[in-house]
């Protein structure tokens, strides 16, 4: 069952992710201010995502 829920979890995050991605590109920020959420995503997951949601969307 741990690998059922682990997969799970994984795509989940995966979804989660893609999201953040489209809403961060289409947002109305410049583009350094993109580049960098998109950089805290990828190189901090989790709390990159928080972070995002916390702080990013206006």
């Amino acid at each position: 069952m741990g690998i059922e829920v682990g997969g799970l979890l994984g795509l989940l995050h995966l979804i989660v992710v893609i999201y953040a991605f489209v809403k961060i590109v289409q947002s109305g920020a410049g583009t350094l201010a993109k580049v960098l959420w998109i950089v805290v995503i990828l190189l901090l997951p989790l709390l990159g995502l928080i972070l995002w949601l916390l702080f990013g969307p206006s």
